[in-house]
């Protein structure tokens, strides 16, 4: 064979090589830094109100021992009980199509399992949890999985020494299944619940002092890190994602908020929530207020997060604002345009948005596509503008 011949086809393997490490099925097959990831998780979409849905009919009193059975006690009787259709790959691939990166996959680990005290997950349940982390994979999307809910009800009952023994047995349970899965499965130890009320002697949710909260919070996310990192495999390096206190921007920026030490450096990133949230509560959106209020909270982020390496994954953003909450005297009055600002005052400072969506809410999962043509053109031109920027 020629030299000539040779080096066309070695030239021809070597851009085959690089075409693959810049798809996303080639970065799940390598370990990647969190700031890596960070970039490549783009805008997210929740898929909201579907694995994380349970019967919580009384689930505030203490009567509420154990998780009541949905209709034929099957994963698709708990994926619909709160209005969701079943997940399909249609369904992704849209998300996908529609420019978004990842999706997270809320999960309340609790359904059909047995009340035995051992808090076995039942293997049919996990194994449709990793039936839709196959269609994000299929879509090439990220595919984030939680404790969504079901972290509240073992909160509310146990001490934290309790809480971490059972979390620990949890996430050993899951991330023992899911250990070989790519790097584009993400893990986020928990929901909104760390730091949480818990049930008092009379049977009463009571807030825990300060101390005692950041002391759980810190303790839970310690154990999370710890169970994963312990199943080996890809799990030794995977990207995990760390619970804020109340995932509340003040509280998780406090100095008591305190990252979880890890086996391997760069692979955390923090999760909060909803960065205007007190201006939607108090109906000030659209107005230079919420402007200022949000670059704060994005710089207390920066200061806390961002300045040491560790990539903010904002796990619930607004996807939509009504009208009853704008301000009287309000600059942006278009709820397209006040989710622009939002995500591009996210994505530009490398937070990672996803955005709290639910079955037939900002996506269509019988259409696959977004439901609104100006929310759409939102999405297409920050995707674009993440892309670009790679």
């Amino acid at each position: 064979m020629s030299k000539k011949i040779i080096s066309i086809i070695m030239a021809a393997a070597m851009s085959m090589t690089f075409a693959a490490c810049t798809n996303s099925k080639a970065e799940g097959a390598m370990p990647m830094t969190a700031q890596q990831t960070a970039k490549n998780m783009g805008i997210g979409l929740n898929l909201g109100n579907t694995m994380e849905a349970y019967d919580a009919a009384d689930c505030e009193k203490i009567t509420f021992e154990w998780i009541p059975v949905v209709g034929s006690n099957t994963p698709r009787d708990y994926e619909t009980c709160w209005g969701a259709v079943e997940t399909t790959q249609e369904a992704i691939d849209g998300i996908k199509a529609e420019g978004f990166d990842t999706v997270r996959i809320p999960v309340f680990w609790g359904n059909m399992m047995k009340n035995d005290g051992t808090y076995t997950i039942d293997p049919d349940y996990i194994a449709r949890v990793a039936e839709i982390v196959g269609y994000c994979q299929n879509a090439d999307l990220y595919a984030v999985i939680n404790i969504h809910h079901f972290d509240e009800f073992i909160i509310r009952r146990n001490s934290t020494e309790e809480c971490k023994k059972i979390f620990t047995n949890l996430w050993t349970q899951i991330a023992e299944y899911f250990k070989d899965y790519p790097y584009t499965v993400v893990f986020e130890g928990y929901n909104e619940y760390l730091g949480g009320s818990q049930f008092n002697e009379k049977g009463e949710l009571k807030d825990p002092p300060k101390k005692d909260a950041y002391e759980m919070t810190n303790t839970l996310n310690q154990a999370f890190v710890d169970a994963v990192r312990a199943t080996g495999g890809k799990n030794a390096e995977r990207v995990l994602i760390v619970s804020g206190y109340w995932t509340n921007i003040d509280n998780t920026t406090s100095p008591e908020f305190v990252m979880p030490t890890d086996t391997v450096s760069d692979r955390l990133m923090v999760s909060v929530h909803y960065v205007d949230n007190v201006m939607y509560w108090i109906n000030k959106i659209g107005g230079e207020d919420w402007i200022n209020y949000t670059d704060a909270q994005i710089e207390l982020l920066n200061k806390a997060f961002t300045e040491k390496n560790i990539p903010v994954f904002m796990g619930e953003t607004s996807a939509g604002y009504p009208a009853s909450n704008f301000d009287s005297n309000a600059i942006y009055t278009d709820s397209s345009e006040c989710v622009k600002i939002i995500l591009d005052k996210l994505t530009d400072n490398g937070f990672v948005p996803v955005i709290w969506d639910v079955n037939d809410g900002f996506y269509s999962r019988t259409e696959y596509r977004i439901k609104s043509d100006s929310d759409r053109a939102v999405i297409a031109e920050i995707s674009k503008k993440i892309k670009k920027a790679k």
